[in-house]
């Protein structure tokens, strides 16, 4: 009777455990089949907003994901778009992190109606090309050293033809990335008070704004500041559509 008893436990934990791993299949298929439809979604509104990149890489955060389903609350929404781009300005990636968010099953199953969250908070690096490009200024170099933009570039002052640097500060205003331009001088020589004039003109033709406008999700620009590997932004959005 014991060793009965105990080939009965043996069946019952195995059974158990063939269960468990079926729900736990079952969970992470509805998830993987959730997130394909939200990135279908996030594809469909960066391309009605002009924004070119990648297909979307989404993760939705939590476990068990059929327990969210049931509260239609989720914890977590990872967003990943590459090679996002718009107006000349490029971001290799654009990470994004929704939380608090609301969907009804039969959105995330079949993508009928909105997917909205409380915060959205998005982050990425806008590479120096991009500034170059934005500024337009030929032969034109940019760096970084002690958290602040070095600019060199060749000019012809007075007929003198210079190599000039400069310093540059980014800051966030009005939702745009502004560059401004100071302290320009002509590398290894001093110039001439009128010439020195004419090479601090660049300050203003230089400083520019930088207007990122291939955030989704109504990200507004927070923060900027620079890395070696360019400028690094943070933007955030609060009560806004994920998809839908």
């Amino acid at each position: 009777m014991a060793r009965r008893g105990r080939r009965v436990a043996i069946s019952l934990i195995v059974v158990l455990v063939v269960l468990s791993g079926l729900l736990v299949a079952a969970d992470r298929v509805a998830a993987y089949a959730a997130e394909k439809t939200i990135a279908k979604k996030v594809a469909q509104q960066t391309k009605d907003l002009g924004i070119e990149s990648s297909a979307p890489e989404v993760t939705i955060g939590g476990f068990p994901f059929l327990t969210q389903v049931a509260d239609g609350r989720y914890q977590d929404i990872a967003i990943v778009l590459r090679n996002v781009s718009k107006n000349g300005v490029t971001l290799p990636v654009l990470d994004v992190h929704a939380t608090g968010i609301t969907a009804t099953m039969d959105t995330l199953m079949s993508g009928n109606g909105p997917v909205t969250a409380d915060k959205v908070v998005g982050t990425g690096t806008v590479r120096y090309d991009s500034v170059r490009a934005v500024v337009n200024q030929p032969g034109l170099e940019l760096t970084e050293s002690g958290g602040r933009l070095r600019l060199r570039w060749p000019v012809t002052i007075s007929g003198q033809q210079v190599t000039a640097t400069a310093v540059g500060d980014v800051t966030v205003n009005a939702g745009t990335v502004q560059l401004k331009v100071s302290d320009i001088k002509a590398e290894g020589i001093t110039l001439p008070a009128i010439a020195q004039r004419l090479l601090d003109d660049y300050a203003k033709k230089l400083s520019v704004a930088i207007n990122l406008q291939l955030l989704p999700f109504h990200l507004r620009l927070e923060s900027v500041r620079a890395l070696p590997e360019g400028l690094a932004i943070s933007a955030s959005a609060q009560g806004v559509p994920i998809s839908g």
